[in-house]
């Protein structure tokens, strides 16, 4: 046994420095989880012969001593995503479990860290929204912890789902909008990062099918993708460019109802220039049924979804093996920010 085990009680990390592997990997060889190697068994464990190592309960995969769940958010201000965690919430009644919300920001880039954090805390299980953070890399927190994804398309058995059917979401929105007469139909998105290198997202759903739809309906010459950081100043300032530059859309399909609160702010501040530009948004927040907004939007039902997240959680906690991916209908509400285009 080394010096440094004889001093203190060796840790799972030790034992991945020890063995050359992830500490991902170790908790694998632990649980005994799907997919080690021979090759990989061997290493591991001799390196926790060598170094004295006894995983404590919690690392051995007696899930629920803490009876906490964890739930990465993008950031606090998207009103979805408190219908994601309303649902949750209500799932959990009776249940001995609680909840404890990590933000990602800022801009949306620390999913991973977010993640890592909960997971350092012996959370239970993990519910994240990270579009930007590798699908390997989330397997291998799968492999420590039960883990279900919101809002990503992957195709993998570590980890669970649930989303939207983004492609038939988006389906409904150009049908309606080509429907009423629209041609000149752009796309508020947001950046490439989030949807042209990352297809699996909503997003990236979204935007492909809108670039499919235009093309099919014979419109290939008027798509119109905007893609923006998700800051209001940002989006207000694109949306404006739209409206008072040359060949103005008709109509504007905005990614989720955060942006087109802001696209409906640019357009009323347009004057004349904006008055027949139709908005549709994603999502059906709670802001879009106001009647003082009335948008058009497409709702995919966040409640049921937190809580179908937080069923699928406790299945994996109660230790189910194979993944489920679970993908949620969409509706259309229409109200008063999409009409058929002036002549």
């Amino acid at each position: 046994m080394t010096t440094q085990a004889r001093t203190r009680a060796a840790t799972i990390n030790d034992v991945a420095r020890v063995a050359g592997v992830s500490r991902a990997a170790v908790s694998k060889v632990l649980r005994d989880a799907y997919g080690v190697s021979d090759a990989m068994r061997e290493k591991v464990n001799a390196a926790i012969d060598e170094l004295g190592y006894r995983p404590r309960v919690s690392a051995r995969g007696m899930r629920g001593a803490t009876f906490t769940i964890g739930i990465e958010l993008p950031n606090l201000d998207n009103p979805f995503f408190s219908d994601l965690v309303s649902g949750a919430t209500s799932r959990l009644l009776g249940e001995p479990y609680q909840l404890i919300v990590a933000p990602a920001s800022p801009a949306n880039a620390e999913g991973e860290r977010a993640i890592q954090a909960l997971t350092d805390r012996q959370v239970d299980g993990v519910i994240a929204i990270s579009p930007e953070v590798e699908q390997s890399w989330l397997e291998d927190v799968a492999a420590a912890v039960p883990l279900v994804m919101l809002g990503r398309h992957d195709d993998t058995r570590e980890y669970d789902t649930v989303v939207g059917d983004d492609a038939a979401g988006t389906r409904l929105v150009l049908e309606h909008l080509l429907g009423l007469g629209h041609r000149r139909i752009a796309h508020l998105t947001l950046p490439e990062s989030v949807t042209v290198e990352r297809p699996n997202t909503t997003h990236g759903v979204r935007e492909a099918a809108y670039r499919r739809i235009m093309a099919d309906a014979g419109l290939a010459g008027e798509i119109r993708v905007v893609n923006v950081e998700p800051d209001p100043e940002t989006v207000y300032a694109a949306t404006r460019d739209l409206i008072d530059g040359p060949d103005r859309p008709t109509a504007v399909f905005a990614a989720h109802d955060e942006l087109a609160l802001t696209v409906l702010r640019a357009v009323a501040d347009a004057g004349p220039a904006g008055g027949d530009v139709s908005v549709v948004g994603y999502d059906d927040t709670w802001i879009a049924r106001h009647p003082l907004i009335s948008l058009t939007s497409v709702n995919q039902s966040g409640q049921h979804m937190g809580g179908r997240a937080i069923d699928l959680l406790l299945d994996r906690v109660a230790g189910r093996k194979h993944p489920v991916h679970e993908v949620v209908a969409p509706r259309l509400l229409v109200r008063e920010s999409s009409r058929a285009p002036t002549a």
